[in-house]
């Protein structure tokens, strides 16, 4: 308890840093948007903090602009899809606590489910182990929840595809399936922060398949910034105790598949009506989760299938791999749900600021709970290889502003 409640205070301040980044990189004349919390987890309930709340989470230094008083947001009948504002050099225009809590909610999960993941990889036997059927089954065990939001009373409206839809969404099932797979191999040949420091690479590969696969023309300040990625990556892995060829392997494919999904994903909503179709973000993610699950299935028949009954008996009589398995399922369906609702809605600064904050705590957190290396060379690799990511993902916006 002690541990949750210490990591959602450094995540809340975390949030508002990045709001606060997202400010400053923001043109003076352009807002930046960042989402409420969802309606459905606050039905009826006007998004409201008070200015004495706000200037305790703020600080009352300069900068700090008046909110919107209770009286008039109840009048107004604004709902949890208001946004917070920032502009440019300004202060915070208005702030709901429930986005904060959404931000702590998706880190504190991605945490815990790197880390829980970690400890049944380890408890099945690590790379030699059952890494393949243990990730098709967290995507099994997530599937069960979504579809249990379905069906359960006043939970979520069920989508109302048609067969084409769903056969359009097979290149995006199946790369995202790929990619976790691909993940969780890495994360049982090595330490979880090294694979972390390696997906963090993956706007190298997203750039390249952007460029020549998609046809997507990617900015020069872009390229500029992949050697500065890639060199800390490099840098990272020189001195890497648990340093595995096949982790490295694993975590670039896993890096392969995730760009390939990112994309696949921008041309599936761009379908006319689809989105109407599937009615909501949690019921896109809980679709794609279902699917990836289906192809997941032959691969561990083919790879572990024939050792089926000794992960059986490993279940039975191992409660580590037990409740680890159960919960790194679910902290994974819950944080790439909320990830998905969260980011959606916010200005592209935004999710730089939080991606990059999330990876920090996931490799440092992670880390030091489970005794893995933090050499001095390991941190400079890392802080590089994710400064660049963060670069890269706002460079763009950089050099515009600078031009206007």
């Amino acid at each position: 308890i002690t541990a949750l409640v210490t990591m959602a205070r450094y995540t809340a301040a975390i949030a508002l840093l990045g709001a606060a980044a997202a400010s400053a990189f923001a043109p003076s004349d352009v807002a930046v948007q960042l989402p409420l919390a969802s309606s459905k987890i606050l039905a009826g309930r006007p998004n409201q903090i008070s200015k004495h709340t706000a200037k305790a989470l703020l600080g009352a230094r300069g900068g700090f602009t008046a909110l919107k008083s209770e009286a008039a947001l109840t009048a107004k009948g604004e709902s949890s899809g208001g946004v917070l504002k920032t502009r440019g050099g300004g202060g915070l225009g208005s702030i709901d606590f429930p986005l904060l809590v959404y931000f702590v909610l998706w880190y504190v999960g991605n945490y815990f489910y790197n880390l829980t993941n970690k400890r049944a990889l380890k408890a099945a036997g690590g790379a030699a182990g059952f890494p393949m059927t243990i990730s098709s089954l967290q995507l099994g065990i997530g599937c069960l929840y979504g579809l249990f939001l379905w069906v359960a009373p006043d939970a979520r409206k069920a989508p109302k595809v048609t067969m084409d839809d769903i056969i359009k969404m097979v290149p995006l099932a199946f790369c995202y399936a790929g990619a976790h797979s691909a993940s969780v191999f890495s994360f049982s040949a090595g330490s979880v922060s090294f694979g972390q420091i390696v997906k963090a690479a993956e706007p190298a590969f997203a750039a390249v398949l952007s460029q020549f696969v998609y046809g997507k023309k990617v900015s020069k300040a872009k390229w500029l910034c992949l050697p500065i990625i890639i060199g800390g990556v490099v840098l990272a892995s020189v001195n890497e105790l648990d340093f595995a060829v096949s982790a490295l392997v694993s975590a670039c494919i896993a890096n392969l598949f995730a760009a390939i999904r990112g994309n696949e994903n921008k041309k599936l909503m761009e379908t006319e009506g689809l989105k109407d179709r599937i009615g909501s973000v949690g019921n896109q993610f809980a679709l794609t989760s279902i699917l990836g699950f289906l192809f997941s299935i032959p691969f561990v028949i083919l790879k572990e299938g024939s050792r089926w009954g000794e992960f059986v008996d490993i279940l039975k009589t191992s409660s580590a791999v037990k409740m680890n398995l159960v919960a790194s399922a679910l902290w994974y369906y819950g944080y790439n749900e909320l990830s998905t609702m969260t980011l959606k809605k916010t200005s592209p600064v935004t999710q730089s600021v939080a991606n990059t904050a999330k990876r920090v705590i996931v490799i440092v957190g992670v880390a030091l709970v489970l005794g893995e290396s933090l050499d001095p060379m390991k941190l400079v690799g890392c802080g590089i290889g994710i400064g660049g990511v963060f670069l890269y993902s706002i460079i763009d916006n950089l050099v515009k502003s600078k031009e206007d």
